[in-house]
């Protein structure tokens, strides 16, 4: 038996000390799918949400400075970015299917781990920047209109927050959600190795 072309159904069907071990794997598999799924629309949700209060906040407040309208622009291009590129990642979930052979159902899934890493450092190390400097930007033209203890204030806290979300909640996030997919990757490639051995 070539345990690259192993059709997990017939496996499955074939037999019944595998069953458990497989659905197991498979419940996993949607759990994380649904999960992932509703964290992006979610995001992207409120992303989208806040793109639009941005704009309003443009069009009603009328900024003056080309800083502030430079900063709105970084800020909702970093949005944008980021909401096609998790959307993107969606398609990959929905290309996998219970039905494919345990060679194609691993690629996937190593596709979807390698998508989610391009996602985590490329794409966020963007969209942090942007978001920074879009942010510093834009609170220019108002941070003129205070006095200096309370700009450096204002511009500290911000600063502190863009921290705490790359040092401390962007690794958390990604570990825990790298974590979830190695497992299940790592369950699907011992029982290959287990088959192969057969």
């Amino acid at each position: 038996m070539d345990a690259s072309n192993i059709d997990l159904n017939e496996l499955w069907a074939g037999q019944n000390s595998d069953k458990p071990v497989l659905k197991d794997l498979h419940n996993k598999m949607d759990g994380f799918k649904k999960n992932y799924r509703r964290k992006i629309i979610r995001t992207n949700l409120l992303l989208v949400l806040t793109s639009v209060f941005i704009v309003f906040i443009w069009v009603y407040f009328q900024p003056e400075l080309i800083t502030t309208k430079i900063g709105i622009v970084l800020v909702i291009l970093a949005m944008a970015m980021f909401i096609l590129s998790t959307t993107k990642s969606l398609e990959l979930f929905n290309k996998i299917d219970e039905t494919d052979d345990t060679q194609h159902y691993l690629k996937k899934l190593l596709a979807i781990k390698e998508k989610q890493l391009y996602i985590q450092t490329t794409i966020l190390n963007l969209y942090f920047v942007l978001l920074s400097l879009g942010i510093g930007l834009y609170m220019y033209e108002y941070t003129l209109l205070m006095s200096t203890v309370w700009a450096v204030f204002a511009y500290g806290l911000t600063g502190l927050w863009i921290l705490l979300n790359w040092f401390f909640i962007r690794p958390k996030q990604m570990k825990k959600q790298q974590q979830k997919i190695n497992d299940i990757i790592d369950k699907f490639k011992n029982i290959q190795s287990q088959l192969n051995q057969e």
